[in-house]
């Protein structure tokens, strides 16, 4: 089995997230808590995938 589907699955969702980030950083009134879950969520899928291509 190849991992290369849930990489580009992964890759998909850090996508997502970013545009979500811009999305909400761009509002006129910000909410941090949720720029900072993002933002965790983000790096969390980040590592992820550098553990997934790393093996």
């Amino acid at each position: 089995m190849t991992i290369e589907p849930r990489i580009e699955a992964l890759k998909a969702k850090h996508a997502l997230l970013e545009d979500a980030i811009v999305k909400e950083a761009l509002r006129p009134c910000p909410d941090t808590i949720v720029l900072r879950s993002l933002k965790w969520r983000k790096l969390v899928i980040k590592d992820e995938i550098a553990r997934l291509t790393i093996n």
